[in-house]
């Protein structure tokens, strides 16, 4: 009985671990073009805004593509093309937003 209430304890444990909260910084992309788009333009703007009419909001981060959660992805969409700060979490490469704001130019 020991042994499972130990497993259980450690089994929670390690998945609380598993979504870490982040801050995270990056540029708001869609998922058709990903990291192609990286840096705020009007080109840019113009390009996500359209893809996003059939595709997923994602963070482009140093390069990486990074994915929202589906609650989350609502949120980015009203930042497409822009640079943004969220505070969050993380879970492998998907990020759950807590807030979302335009970070400083």
């Amino acid at each position: 009985m020991k042994k499972l209430v130990l497993a259980s304890l450690l089994s929670v444990s390690i998945c609380s671990v598993a979504a870490m909260s982040a801050e995270l910084s990056g540029y708001i992309s869609d998922s058709r073009c990903g990291a192609k788009h990286n840096t705020v333009s009007e080109q840019n703007t113009k390009c996500v805004t359209g893809c996003l009419k059939k595709a997923d909001a994602v963070l482009v981060k140093d390069g990486k593509v990074l994915k929202f959660d589906a609650d989350s992805a609502a949120k980015a969409k009203e930042f497409a093309g822009q640079n943004v700060k969220i505070d969050g979490t993380i879970d492998g490469d998907v990020i759950k937003i807590g807030s979302i704001d335009k970070a400083a130019d």
